[in-house]
């Protein structure tokens, strides 16, 4: 299986060419025939008038009804382009700003696009299925079959309405979430995730906090979940390696950052930007070119705020980009997949650790699978992403948690991969009992892995510098950040009937803290099955308070609930 991954990637990184720019001039080939005539805009003038466009935009149910929140005179404004005759119209309404925008067809007067509130600035929410994940998973068929395959294997048959199965179901129930997200419905769909994650998170912490008791045994022998797995693993790599076009941003950004650190620089304020940067690609259908000549002298495609991670999220990418390089185009990028099939197997490889450690072969063999199984971590996989950097660091730091050393450096590493698993450092460092030498020795390993990640600012000529880019870049720009992708976001809107929650927010960040420190010291004793139980709701807790919360942090929170579910009772506190 490794050896087959490794050949799919070469193929993937051997066939990734740079798309090639629109001719301006007839291209022939050797024979002296033609093959490619250059492209000439159309001269025609248009047939709508601007005010026309603007009418037929603006007479849509949709449009009509979004623009009836805000008050009378909207500004409009519209422009057309000969390239594609089509007209881009588009609507702002006092201080809310720009809301709605639309294209009109100027040879038949079709609203080909038409797009209000959340989908005129954020693209990602005006639904496209396969926009994240490829359109081959995004198939109801696929994805059904993923979450019957997920909770037929992991389900206890013997009792159907038991607990552990309602717990299954509410983990694949953000799928009805992902439905709505797909269709360009982001009220509901960002409505739909939060009774999932409050049950979760209600869940996990009574089982951290009160759950005695015996977890049921497996129902499958474990030789068939292994066989499933290895399955699983196979199919979701080969849809990697075949949807070379699905690398999202930050996959992108990860591949611009480990490039960066192999020239010598820090990831921060050196990502390839836009601004007054000469352009050095073709423009797409909208006209707006990416590619430009950055202050390297190399046509790079931008992405300005690729640098919001923590360091070890790029570091994490130097290995794939040494292997297989970089274009400096947003295209294929192997080193993205590469880095994703790695992380992903990193956490798939923890958790069987984790299952021979705790519970044997079968346990192993039940965590393997349900991380194999779990469509939502296929979708941040499929998706290229980083998201399962900080999980591996966290599964590995579980399997080694009775070593203190081990807990503070890969509460570290995960941590400065995504900034929310700091919120778990309380908790790790104080599993097995409070004492100043257990505290200490978790601080220096903590210390020290944290050194190890932060040595890619000693790059920069001025660590002080440095050292204030990275905060800008990556904490500061994380606080102000605005969402629609969350109840907290919506506020910005200020339309009639979509509420303002950002004083709610405060009291469950607030609370989010509380809930961090806590479990430091409630209960006192802890066994590895508390230590999962309330890592997976410090985490479930952390993404409820988020502004920007997405589909693609689910695979954070699975192998802790997971290990929630499926850890035998005996590694309780309780145990005898």
């Amino acid at each position: 299986m490794i050896c087959g991954a490794a050949v799919a990637l070469t193929a993937l990184a051997l066939a990734s060419p740079a798309a090639a720019a629109t001719p301006t001039a007839p291209v022939y080939d050797e024979e002296g025939r033609l093959v490619e005539t250059p492209f000439a805009p159309s001269t025609e003038k248009p047939r709508l008038t601007e005010q026309q466009a603007t009418r037929l935009l603006l007479a849509r149910a949709d449009v009509a009804g979004w623009l009836e929140r805000y008050p009378p005179g909207a500004t409009t404004d519209a422009s057309f382009h000969p390239k594609t005759r089509r007209w881009t119209v588009r609507a702002w309404s006092g201080a809310a700003g720009q809301v709605v925008e639309g294209t009109v067809e100027d040879g038949s007067g079709r609203v080909l696009e038409a797009w209000t509130g959340p989908q005129v600035a954020w693209k990602m929410a005006r639904g496209s299925e396969g926009a994240f994940g490829g359109k081959v998973l995004n198939e109801p068929v696929v994805w059904l079959a993923l979450c019957l395959v997920f909770l037929v294997g992991l389900a206890d048959l013997r009792r159907p309405f038991s607990l552990r199965n309602l717990d299954l179901l509410a983990l694949l129930s953000f799928s009805v979430s992902l439905w709505f997200f797909n269709r360009g419905q982001i009220f509901s769909s960002v409505s739909l995730a939060y009774p999932p994650l409050l049950y979760l998170l209600g869940r996990t912490a009574w089982i951290g906090f009160r759950r005695r008791g015996e977890a049921p045994a497996p129902f499958w022998p474990a030789w068939l979940l292994l066989s499933a797995t290895v399955f699983l693993v196979g199919f979701r790599i080969g849809l990697n390696v075949q949807a070379s076009h699905s690398v999202i941003d930050v996959g992108y950004a990860g591949v611009i950052g480990g490039d960066r650190i192999l020239d010598g620089q820090a990831p921060y304020g050196h990502m390839p930007v836009r601004g007054t940067r000469p352009a050095c690609g073709a423009a797409d259908a909208s006209g707006d070119v990416r590619e430009r000549i950055q202050t390297n002298g190399r046509c790079e495609s931008a992405n300005e705020r690729g640098d919001t991670y923590g360091p070890v999220t790029y570091l994490a990418y130097v290995p794939g980009v040494a292997l297989f390089g970089w274009s400096g185009r947003w295209d294929s990028l192997p080193a993205a997949h590469a880095t994703s099939i790695a992380a992903d197997a990193l956490v798939l490889i923890g958790l069987a650790l984790v299952g021979l450690r705790f519970g044997g072969f079968n346990l192993a063999a039940m965590l393997a699978f349900a991380w194999a199984a779990y469509p939502f971590t296929a979708y941040a996989l499929n998706a290229n992403t980083n998201d399962a950097l900080m999980p591996a660091a966290l599964v590995w730091g579980f399997w080694l948690s009775t070593s203190v050393w081990a807990r503070g450096a890969f509460t570290a590493l995960a941590g400065w991969a995504k900034f929310g698993a700091l919120l778990v450092v309380p908790l790790w460092a104080t599993y097995r009992g409070v004492s100043v030498r257990g505290l200490v020795r978790f601080a220096l390993a903590f210390l020290a892995a944290t050194v190890a990640a932060f040595a890619v600012l000693l790059l920069e000529p001025s660590l002080r510098e440095a050292v204030s880019t990275f905060w800008e870049r990556t904490i500061d720009f994380q606080l102000a950040r605005d969402s629609p992708f969350s109840l907290w976001g919506w506020g910005q809107y200020h339309a009639r009937g979509i509420p303002d929650l950002g004083g709610v927010q405060v009291v469950v960040q607030a609370a989010v803290l509380v809930l961090a420190v806590a479990v430091a010291f409630v209960p006192a004793r802890k066994g590895p099955l508390e230590l999962a139980a309330l890592t997976a709701a410090v985490l479930i807790a952390f993404q409820l308070a988020l502004t920007h919360w997405f589909y693609l942090y689910l695979p954070w929170l699975l192998p802790f609930a997971v290990l929630a579910l499926l850890l035998p009772r005996s590694l309780s506190r309780h145990a005898a």
